[in-house]
């Protein structure tokens, strides 16, 4: 059965419901789906139709084990309300909302549960930008002030060690002011690489799976073992105002940790879509290019995952941890941001950027 706006005691207009923002969903007393609103069929991906008189364990799948408390708000008629709370769809997909749980039992033969459900992945996922970009921002500036220190005194350092090789008359001596002159430049090296690429971006109409395929090919032409790249691109997607030589660099950056993580065999899918009326930090944008890298390697160590697009942080023994880092930087000249969800067997890194 499918609730209207005349077959509910209650008298809730549909109109009123049909416009929330919320997902909205009546179950009976036995549990099964009465009523759902136009927010929560985008929520579950089908129409009330199709979804009513399902039992709330099918539409939902709980960390937290929903039913039971349910179940207890029916026999009590005590409404209760959770925050972020962890749900499994029909689809897989997963979800946090906070829901709130109200019992109707006026005029009723048998009381109803009245289930709202605000989903806070949008506002999880803002918050967690935010901190990422105002985190870098930071890392920026202190290298920016940490580079000045070194350089300095650095340039000091090698001029004196050439001008000490130009006295020196004893070929063994002059070993050693070679190697203070080669341990500056390589320090040198690392302090410009810790700062990435310098300028502006030169920003030009770019089609984004040119870049793509640009960096396909140059990694499937070197020696990877077993490794796959499959593409899932959509066709649809228009050219973006970008500057293709730092995209190029940013997305190599991230295949290449896919691939350093694989080691031997595996596949990478690279994948795009366009989503709608997307933010990035606090800007929402009507269109925005989403590029996700996936690898089904052992996945981010738990203990560095927080901090994987900080500089010199790397889960590999002899990785620079510097190659996530400057994707980061090179995407947010774009107005964009780089994000990244792991578990074992499959890792997406995932680039937003606004079209």
């Amino acid at each position: 059965m499918i609730m209207t706006e005349n077959t509910h005691p209650t008298a809730i207009p549909s109109r009123v419901l049909e416009n929330l923002s919320n997902a909205v969903l009546l179950f009976d007393a036995a549990l099964r789906l009465r009523y759902i609103n136009p927010a929560a069929e985008m929520l579950f991906g089908g129409s009330a139709r199709q979804l009513a008189g399902l039992p709330l364990d099918e539409l939902v799948h709980s960390r937290e084990q929903l039913l039971p408390a349910l179940q207890e708000a029916l026999r009590s008629g005590h409404p209760f309300s959770k925050h972020e709370h962890v749900f499994e769809l029909l689809n897989g997909q997963e979800m946090t909302a906070d829901i709130s749980v109200t019992v109707l039992h006026e005029n009723l033969s048998q009381p109803e549960i009245l289930l709202e459900l605000k989903p806070m992945d949008r506002i999880i996922r803002i918050s967690r930008d935010e901190t990422l970009v105002s985190q870098q921002s930071a890392t920026r500036e202190l290298l920016r002030g940490l580079a000045h220190e070194i350089k300095n005194p650095l340039g000091g350092l090698r001029g004196a060690a050439q001008l000490l090789e130009k006295q020196l008359v004893d070929d063994e001596l002059k070993e050693y002011t070679r190697v203070i002159i080669d341990e500056a430049d390589r320090l040198q090296k690392l302090v410009n690489r810790l700062l990435g690429p310098s300028g502006m971006p030169k920003m030009r109409e770019t089609n984004i799976h040119e870049v793509l395929e640009y960096v396909r090919n140059i990694v499937t032409s070197g020696e990877q073992q077993d490794i796959r790249i499959h593409r899932d691109y959509d066709p649809s997607i228009p050219d973006i105002n970008a500057d293709p030589d730092l995209l190029i660099q940013a997305v190599l950056n991230i295949v290449n940790n896919a691939i350093q993580a694989l080691g031997e065999r595996g596949n990478i899918i690279i994948r795009t879509r366009v989503m709608r009326k997307f933010t990035i930090g606090q800007q929402q944008h009507r269109l925005v290019l989403g590029v996700e890298v996936i690898d089904d390697g052992p996945g981010v160590p738990a203990d560095i995952r927080d901090k994987i697009f900080y500089p010199m942080i790397t889960g590999r023994a002899d990785g620079t941890g510097l190659g996530l880092s400057i994707a980061q930087r090179l995407v947010q000249q774009h107005g964009g941001i780089i994000e990244c969800d792991s578990m074992p067997g499959k890792t997406v890194f995932s680039i937003f950027l606004p079209i």
